[in-house]
């Protein structure tokens, strides 16, 4: 790889973080390309792909699974959970405090050493909510 194709793809990078942390809606890897594709013209959809796993294990951000087809991204290194809707597949982030004790009953369950858990709360919106009730 040249000097300059290894530049390109930190510049890439960054600029994929940046437009991840700018964002709260949690996108999907298709969805962050099409935010990106406005900074970056030429950016392909594996570059954007590949940017975000290579994010994602080196912990600059968060995947988020179990949210219905796709995976979600989240530039909020943090620990704190998410809730999803069910209705319509928003995300949004849940700011409690992460207890420990649910890993200390983990562990005392299961005999596992558990290094951290992430939870997924799900649910109605405030928009579907309302929209429930009032057919209901």
């Amino acid at each position: 790889m040249s000097k300059e194709s290894a530049q390109r793809i930190t510049r890439q990078r960054q600029i994929i973080l940046e437009e991840l942390r700018s964002t709260h809606t949690h996108p999907t890897a298709d969805e962050l390309y099409s935010i990106v594709r406005k900074r970056l013209p030429k950016v392909s959809l594996g570059t954007v792909y590949r940017n975000l796993e290579r994010m994602v294990e080196r912990g600059d951000i968060q995947k988020i699974e179990g949210c219905g087809g796709q995976k979600r991204f989240d530039g909020d290194t943090k620990v704190h959970y998410h809730v999803r809707c069910l209705e319509c597949g928003r995300i949004d982030d849940v700011m409690i405090k992460p207890t420990k004790r649910l890993e200390i009953s983990a562990m005392r369950e299961t005999d596992y050493q558990i290094t951290g858990h992430k939870m997924l709360f799900l649910g109605f919106c405030p928009k579907c909510k309302h929209k429930i009730h009032a057919n209901g």
